[in-house]
């Protein structure tokens, strides 16, 4: 399966993805900038990158090895990659940070390099993570507009927050011990797996079938008052 670290630099994903595949079998451990980033990458650029690594995923799952990518990509830019359906399953985790530890960080890391209008559009970023983690419709254009054409967001642009396959774990290592952060992703990590294992898992493969037969059956059965029926009668954003 594909496991995504994702957030705004100096969350600490690297530290983190490193340390605990020490104490984990059959893992493979990825940063997505190794492929390496252009000088003036292209709006298209991570699109394209991160479809790059969902093959080398793939690649991995064939000899049945997880994939543990470190990366600045959202859930919702995961599912929307062509290759995506392919995988096994797919589980994102966004390792967070606050605004001011970012900036303490950053002047630690690389003293002198970035001005404070860039460390601002670092915690923008972030922010805008902490929005789409916990909501699809929370300003989905921020990574669809002018993307990649290859990119399918209508897998998900109609989903609301409350759907059970809308999940990123958030880990903020702003004031957490290094080995307590470690330990709380080894455990999100052995989840992942046993969902896969057991069949549970929300985005195991087949998740993209799911949304059409859930879609499917709800516009066939007539919605009746009640509270078991309270999400479908909830107004759906336009697909964008």
């Amino acid at each position: 399966m594909l496991l995504v670290l994702t957030g705004s630099s100096c969350s600490g994903k690297s530290t983190l993805a490193f340390a605990v595949a020490e104490r984990c079998d059959r893992l493979a451990v990825h940063d997505s900038d190794e492929s390496g980033v252009p000088r003036n990458p292209s709006p298209h650029w991570r699109n394209h990158n991160t479809e790059e690594w969902i093959r080398r995923a793939l690649d991995y799952q064939t000899d049945q090895v997880d994939l543990l990518l470190t990366g600045q990509a959202p859930l919702g830019e995961i599912l929307a990659a062509p290759s995506a359906p392919l995988l096994n399953a797919i589980a994102v985790c966004l390792i967070d940070v606050a605004d001011e530890e970012r900036r303490r960080r950053l002047r630690q890391r690389d003293a002198d390099r970035w001005p404070e209008h860039e460390v601002d559009r670092f915690n923008s970023w972030a922010a805008w993570h902490r929005g789409h983690a916990r909501d699809p419709r929370h300003r989905p254009e921020v990574i669809t507009a002018n993307s990649a054409s290859a990119m399918a967001w209508h897998r998900w642009s109609s989903w609301a927050a409350e759907d059970p396959r809308w999940q990123t774990h958030v880990i903020d290592t702003t004031e957490c011990p290094h080995d307590t952060a470690v330990s709380e992703l080894e455990m999100w990590l052995d989840q992942q797996r046993e969902g896969l294992r057991s069949g549970r898992h929300p985005l195991r493969r087949g998740w993209e079938a799911q949304r059409r037969s859930s879609d499917a059956t709800s516009s066939a059965t007539p919605a009746t008052p009640g509270p078991h029926n309270e999400r479908q009668r909830q107004p759906r954003p336009p697909v964008l």
